[in-house]
């Protein structure tokens, strides 16, 4: 760049990832908050409070939806709208756009919750909305690939950065499976039907559910992994080239794996077989990246002694390796005969929720505020610290109680006496499953009490800061 760096700096707009920053944390603390609430339930049944409103089968959608949708959203959309404007050097093609897009995406997580506790709901995982709602979402997220695709159109670098390569590819399809399965037919203002029955409903179901899994909660966050790891690290991206081999792979095989979630039911035997090898095959790209991301640290080791914030990120990594592991080893039939059903899944699925999603996120935005507000850094890096412990500790409390409930539930379940009949009874099975029930809501609310210190530290950022964004060069350790 032979022109100074002050002309290359265009006036980004950060108001928009500043609102989607701060709703992100107070979207987090209430939906992790209400996990801790739901998991208390399943200690304490009493708290249910006897009410249709409070029960756990109406509490349980609403905490998946906020902390995936809401929370896990609102990172998506702050860290995507910075970093395709960085990367690209160009402001959003419209700020108009960009704030229909925040409150329009508020509106649709607050009309969740509240339909959901009323009782309004198409009983689909991960896909509860009912038809007004999602004709909603659908609305915001194109406006949404629209700002992500035009800003590329208009970058001022020839080079696509491979971190919008993964955000492009989840706004498609998570916007694509969205659509396809909320094909519903109204019969009133807040009910409809879908239009699949049957094994042709759960596998369009289980395509979308998995490719939430996949193309959310995976190949978004991975988007966010591949720019703020190297910039935290100061170092350049290890592989260039297997990003982008990593990339191709993962988009590729990952739409594929949705009928593991489907072994041993009325699901074609071809089409279950199909979700299992393609799940092994999900492995090799996974470890792909995470492999990567922690290569990329290479020369920088050092800085996890006095760095929290890329201690988060590269613990994420590690969850993320571990997880990525977890889940093609459970897609195996033999495998998920035991665990599926079990906690054993909720163990797995929450390994990568708070394991890989929350602490990749975490650990993005604390590296976000200081440069949104102007600050030279965070408030507190004590706070960081303890947040750090609180998070890792809580999520190994939470995962490992979830383990061993889950493999103490699939051998009770399927132990028989001599003459063929059950040795155990199901309340014999959740009577051993209490005290993990009891840890898990120990570690969760340890991972929901760092949020609440995550919320103060930002809080505290915000209200030193000087308020105007601190000039950051760019490109220089991502790109290189």
């Amino acid at each position: 760049m032979s022109e100074p760096q002050s002309t290359l700096e265009p006036d980004y707009n950060y108001r928009v990832v500043r609102q989607f920053t701060l709703m992100t944390l107070v979207w987090g603390v209430l939906g992790m908050g209400l996990g801790v609430f739901i998991a208390a339930q399943l200690v304490w049944p009493q708290l249910n409070f006897g009410l249709p409103w409070t029960s756990f089968g109406r509490l349980r959608p609403i905490h998946t939806n906020l902390v995936i949708f809401a929370f896990g959203g609102g990172a998506l959309f702050a860290s995507s709208f910075y970093i395709v404007q960085r990367t690209s050097q160009v402001r959003l093609v419209s700020d108009q756009l960009a704030a229909v897009v925040f409150w329009g995406w508020q509106a649709a997580c607050v009309a969740m919750p509240i339909s959901y506790v009323l009782g309004y709901t198409t009983s689909k995982e991960y896909a509860e909305m009912e038809w007004p709602i999602a004709l909603w979402v659908t609305f915001v997220w194109l406006l949404y690939g629209y700002l992500f695709f035009a800003t590329v159109a208009r970058r001022r670098m020839r080079h696509i950065y491979v971190g919008n390569w993964f955000f492009g590819a989840f706004i498609i399809v998570t916007g694509m499976v969205h659509v396809v399965n909320h094909v519903q037919l109204p019969v009133s203002l807040l009910k409809s039907y879908s239009v699949y029955s049957g094994a042709t409903d759960a596998m369009v179901q289980w395509w979308y559910g998995h490719s939430v899994v996949g193309f959310i909660l995976s190949v978004g966050f991975l988007g966010m992994m591949y720019y703020f790891v190297p910039k935290q690290a100061e170092r350049p991206i290890y592989s260039y080239r297997l990003s982008i081999v990593h990339f191709w792979a993962i988009i590729s095989i990952y739409i594929w794996a949705g009928p593991h979630h489907l072994h041993y039911t009325a699901l074609p035997e071809w089409a279950q077989s199909l979700g299992m090898v393609m799940s092994i095959i999900l492995l090799a790209p996974s470890w792909g990246g995470m492999i990567n991301g922690m290569m990329t640290l290479s020369g920088a080791w050092h800085k996890l002694r006095t760095d929290p914030i890329l201690r988060f990120l590269v613990v994420s990594l590690a969850f993320y390796g571990m997880s990525t592991f977890e889940g093609p080893m459970m897609a195996i039939k033999t495998v998920n005969a035991l665990s599926h059903y079990t906690d054993w899944t909720i163990g797995h699925v929450h390994a990568g929720a708070l394991g890989w999603v929350a602490m990749i996120s975490i650990g993005s935005l604390y590296h976000l505020v200081p440069r949104l507000w102007g600050a030279e850094r965070m408030y507190s890096v004590r706070l960081i610290n303890a947040h750090f412990w609180l998070a890792t500790i809580g999520t190994v409390l939470y995962i490992a109680s979830m383990w061993v409930n889950g493999i103490t539930q699939g051998l009770m379940w399927r132990a028989i006496n001599e003459d063929g009949t059950l040795t155990y009874s199901f309340v014999e099975a959740l009577e051993a499953s209490h005290p993990g029930y009891v840890v898990r809501m120990i570690g969760g609310g340890l991972f929901a009490s760092g949020m609440l210190l995550m919320a103060l530290n930002t809080w505290l950022t915000v209200r030193h800061a000087p308020r105007a964004p601190a000039p950051d060069a760019e490109l220089t350790a991502v790109t290189a």
